[in-house]
């Protein structure tokens, strides 16, 4: 893997910026992965350790861990990108999701919302 600034166009300028430092200090090719799991550092670290990072990350800023977890920060992004934007299709795409009426629901987008901005959508 090849780190370059374009490959980190989704992150925020912070991320990029740690994510690039770190590139730029690691062996070319990367041979080992940036977030290595916890019990084989030939492997990346799972869902489960993400989950327990951000458990442990909510907690320290002295907030409850029942209120927050993996989905409902990726939810939350998803919302500020799209209340931001208002760009239904990038939402999408960072998301990952096939149809865009997966992403509607998913965000919980009024019909009459989606049906306002595809109306001044160019194509």
């Amino acid at each position: 893997m090849q780190c370059s600034e374009p490959e980190c166009h989704t992150a925020t300028s912070g991320t990029r910026v740690s994510v690039l430092s770190i590139c730029r200090f690691a062996p070319e090719p990367l041979e080992e992965y940036t977030f290595p799991s916890r019990t084989n550092h030939a492997n990346q670290f799972g869902t489960r350790q993400y989950a327990r990072l951000v458990d442990e990350w909510v907690m320290a800023i002295g907030l409850r861990r029942e209120d927050y977890g993996t989905h409902s920060l990726r939810r939350t992004k998803a919302s500020i990108i799209y209340k931001a934007t208002g760009n239904l299709r990038a939402v999408q795409l960072l998301l990952g999701h096939a149809k865009i009426e997966s992403t509607v629901r998913y965000l919980g987008v009024d019909v009459e919302d989606a049906l306002t901005l595809a109306e001044h959508t160019e194509v």
